[in-house]
């Protein structure tokens, strides 16, 4: 499979109204390439792969649109055939439009050929099965070797969802996990994503487990990995919303229910949760943090005792830490 890509330089108070423009001719599902950096609610939701601090943002933007090319080479734009030349015609012939009412910088294109585009599947080629300690983890498209069918397994697929088990954070909670769950855990996992940490709790034993999370995506994510690791469907359930600030999620979740608290999340959206989970564990309940970067551990340790829980133990990873504390 071809795809002509149509790549626009612009600026990026222009994004979205070239990327309507476009839509209107027809050209969908821009990829966009810019510096501008995350927002307070973007990096809330980032609760494990931490992207480092980019380059400054300078203002310019690269919009790609792509299209597919048929057997014979031709173009289709909106159903109707259509060439290169006629496309980049159009996409000029609005940009100039836009011109007459608003600053779009260079607005030049330059036209690429590619192949073999899948959005879905190619990010595939990166994630291969792997062990955190005994335990292994299998993608739903690998097969598990003969000399692997005795061990404890992992399917999962992390779909739109973050958590596969490769990032260090995720790996920390998981040991600590092994270490606190029983029979009788019931446990909720803040930032659930993909659903892994509460799923393997599950596997090792845990009665019940609640998941919450501010992404939709992580309600596919965990139903189908629930159903790779024969997870039975009243045993974990998922809520979508914002536990630190909804009175109305909170409630749901419920209070002093909790053996184990799992958030592997960010150390500056730790600080807040904090001091709210409390209320959700037991008394004797175990809270298990991670997804914190080695220069946060003393913010994330002062917000730990500030809310009355005592540290049992700091254990680290690469760059990163997990803080395990106990609420008496």
């Amino acid at each position: 499979m071809k795809w002509m890509k149509f790549r626009i330089k612009t600026i990026t108070e222009a994004e979205d109204i070239i990327i309507s423009t476009l839509y209107d001719i027809g050209l969908e599902g821009a990829q966009i390439e810019d510096k501008i950096p995350l927002t307070a609610l973007e990096k809330e939701q980032m609760f494990v792969d931490i992207l480092p601090d980019g380059p400054e943002d300078d203002g310019i933007a690269y919009l790609s649109f792509f299209v597919e090319e048929k057997e014979d080479g031709s173009l289709e734009l909106n159903g109707v055939p259509s060439s290169r030349d006629t496309i980049v015609k159009q996409i000029e012939e609005e940009l100039e439009e836009l011109r007459f009412f608003m600053e779009i910088g260079e607005g030049s294109i330059t036209v690429t050929e590619t192949e073999d585009i899948d959005w879905i599947n190619n990010w595939k080629q990166y994630f291969h099965q792997f062990y955190i300690d005994d335990l292994l983890v299998i993608p739903s498209w690998e097969e598990v070797k003969a000399e692997d069918r005795d061990k404890k397994i992992l399917h999962i697929d992390p779909g739109t969802a973050f958590g596969t088990g490769m990032h260090e954070t995720t790996q920390l909670c998981i040991r600590q996990i092994k270490k606190y769950v029983t029979s009788e855990t019931e446990l909720l996992d803040v930032g659930t994503g993909s659903g892994i940490l509460a799923i393997l709790a599950l596997m090792y034993g845990a009665r019940h487990a609640v998941g919450t999370d501010l992404d939709p995506c992580a309600v596919e994510a965990v139903e189908q990995n629930m159903k790779a690791n024969g997870i039975v469907e009243e045993s974990f359930q998922m809520m979508i919303g914002n536990i630190i600030t909804d009175k109305e999620v909170q409630d749901k979740v419920g209070y002093e229910c909790y053996d184990i608290v799992v958030a592997n999340i960010l150390a500056d959206v730790l600080v807040p949760l904090t001091p709210v989970i409390v209320h959700q564990m037991k008394k004797g309940g175990i809270y298990i943090t991670s997804g914190i970067i080695n220069t946060k551990e003393e913010t994330v340790r002062q917000a730990v005792e500030a809310a009355g829980l005592t540290i049992l133990e700091v254990t680290y990873q690469g760059e990163w830490v997990s803080i395990t504390a106990h609420k008496d």
